[in-house]
């Protein structure tokens, strides 16, 4: 393999790494806030505790993405310098925006968060948690948007020099992808923070430990969780494929194993694309769907990758293939979950429910693993572009760069990521053994 190939294998690595940190503590914002708000209507202490709980493994989560998002930066310029040189007057803009008012307000406010209950008293702390979480979510839509100009570049042009340039912030910063995108990628955010209370609570509740806090934990989470599965399917799943039909029809084709443009498209449920016959062997098809839920209309027309130039295709088209089926698949079964868990929520018997409670506590890798194949989907499907229709990847890596040296940075970071991994799972796994009742002040 080639420098470029190398470089892709790196970025993909160390991104999928880092956003295991970051998509958890967006979704774990908006569920402190929620805990915070239900303490300051009541006097149940236990919506505070379990503030406190999961205010610190939050912060074990937001320093370790801290850590692993540095390297993602320096790689913009060791070995996507061309990218860099010619965008960087659109994404320097958003990256920017992302540091100056989203990151320091997240970090600062979880500083008063963590440390300053006693002192700051109920609103304000109250208000240091909204700040956070208003910080995080800002955050990822800063990324998003810089993410979403090299899936559909709106509000900017490419001059004569070959650099990008912005001719229009406000349909740069608020276009229809991005805010879909944005949209999708929060709720699966709250899905993985729901995922994990509801793992913890049903942990709980299965060692007959901490009771009250079990029941509160998963009577937040699971009516967040459902929420938020219902969203991430419609309507934000829904337009983001619509816009993927529209403006990355190769991407469509792939991720449904469409060989030849058909009015009335069936959906693929299952099957594997066989791209040396361009044709998806042992379909199992639902008539017409995929020409509805691409155009609305079940008459509609899907181009397939064979009217497609094979220069414009993904350069791998089997894995966006399993990538959106494992992301679709996996999203039906978290759907079910909490449907299951809400039902036995609203009746009453969730925490006597074991076999439910075992379901959730075991699933909670589920999110993490759907929302890394959503985004593989995303970013493989979008090749052979960085900035798709105006950037090929192979025009914006580092010239010069030497696939060894590649290699070698990717090793290096493995080691890296692995020590990483150790310290993060020790320190959550303290947190996790400290129980939520904040133990008696000494005399």
């Amino acid at each position: 393999m080639d420098a470029v190939a190398w470089s892709r294998i790196q970025f993909a690595f160390t991104i999928t790494y880092h956003y295991l940190f970051p998509q958890l503590t967006m979704g774990l914002a908006l569920l402190l806030v929620v805990f915070k708000v239900l303490a300051a209507r009541g006097a149940d202490s236990v919506w505070n505790d379990l503030a406190r709980f999961w205010g610190r493994i939050f912060a074990v989560n937001f320093g370790a993405g801290v850590v692993t998002g540095i390297p993602l930066e320096f790689q913009f310029g060791t070995n996507w310098a061309r990218f860099s040189s010619a965008t960087g007057g659109v994404i320097g803009l958003t990256l920017a925006m992302e540091g100056v008012f989203a990151f320091f307000a997240e970090s600062v406010f979880l500083g008063f968060f963590l440390f300053g209950e006693k002192k700051l008293g109920p609103r304000v702390h109250l208000a240091s948690i909204l700040m956070v979480f208003l910080g995080s979510w800002a955050s990822g839509y800063f990324i998003v948007v810089t993410n979403a100009f090299m899936q559909a570049p709106i509000g900017c042009a490419v001059g004569a020099d070959g650099r990008f340039a912005v001719t229009d912030v406000g349909r740069f910063l608020f276009n229809a992808w991005g805010f879909w995108e944005y949209a999708h990628t929060m709720t699966a955010a709250v899905i993985t923070g729901s995922f994990a209370v509801a793992a913890v609570g049903a942990y709980w509740a299965l060692m007959g430990e901490h009771l009250h806090h079990a029941r509160s934990a998963l009577k937040v989470s699971v009516v967040a969780g459902l929420a938020a599965c219902v969203l991430q399917a419609f309507p934000t799943g829904d337009e983001q494929g619509k816009l993927v039909a529209e403006r990355q029809p190769a991407a469509l084709a792939a991720m449904e194993g469409e060989f030849e443009t058909s009015d009335r498209a069936g959906l693929a449920i299952l099957g594997q694309p066989n791209v040396a016959e361009h044709r998806l062997e042992n379909p199992i098809v639902v008539p017409r769907v995929l020409s509805f839920l691409a155009y609305g209309s079940f008459g509609a027309s899907v181009r397939g990758l064979d009217d497609i130039p094979r220069d414009d295709w993904p350069d791998n088209v089997e894995l966006v293939y399993f990538a959106y089926h494992i992301m679709v698949g996996l999203g039906t079964i978290l759907l079910a979950v909490m449907a299951l868990a809400a039902v036995l929520l609203w009746r009453g018997s969730l925490l006597g429910a074991r076999p439910v409670l075992w379901l959730l506590l075991l699933s909670f890798p589920l999110p993490y693993i759907a929302t890394t194949a959503g985004w593989t989907t995303a970013e493989l499907g979008r090749q052979p572009w960085l900035v798709y229709g105006l950037l090929r990847t192979v025009h914006g890596a580092s010239p010069g760069l030497g696939a060894g040296d590649v290699v070698f940075s990717t090793v290096g970071f493995c080691g890296l990521y692995s020590a990483v991994s150790v310290l993060v799972l020790l320190l959550v796994a303290k947190q996790l053994a400290r129980s939520p009742v904040p133990a008696p002040e000494s005399a």
